[in-house]
């Protein structure tokens, strides 16, 4: 055995032997459940972020507002969840023209006239499933 296999054997057992000792004294005072609560909710601010941002790049807060609130250009993204699935709203995305005949549409046609929602069909699925995530939750 040369001197790096004896000093790396050395160094693997020291590492076994520590990472044994964590284990055998680890207590467990709740503070586990803690961290997991505390990730769930960091997960989820970052899916929030994640569809924000999404909304920032593909131009959304240009015509709907920095705060989504809605401008002379297009309505508010507040309450989607009152009228739209997570799965109807991903489609609309897609293509917001087969949708033209529903009733509401027909309302902002007229409210905000010469202003087309642009389609994102050339956009991932996913980040479409993130933006509609987002809004849903708004």
């Amino acid at each position: 055995m040369t001197n790096a296999q004896k000093w790396m054997a050395a160094f693997l057992g020291l590492f076994l032997i520590l990472l044994i000792l964590g284990r055998v004294t680890k207590k467990d005072d709740g503070t586990e459940a803690m961290s997991m609560q505390m990730m769930q909710q960091s997960q989820q601010a970052a899916q929030e972020t994640d569809g924000l941002s999404l909304m920032r790049q593909t131009g959304c807060v240009t015509c709907h507002g920095s705060n989504l609130q809605g401008t002379k250009m297009a309505p508010a993204l507040a309450g989607l969840k009152e009228y739209w699935s997570r799965d109807k709203l991903i489609n609309y995305l897609r293509n917001p023209s087969s949708f033209g005949s529903d009733e509401r549409f027909v309302e902002y046609k007229s409210k905000f006239k010469n202003v087309v929602m642009p389609s994102y069909n050339n956009v991932d699925v996913k980040n479409l499933g993130k933006i509609a995530d987002y809004l849903l939750t708004k």
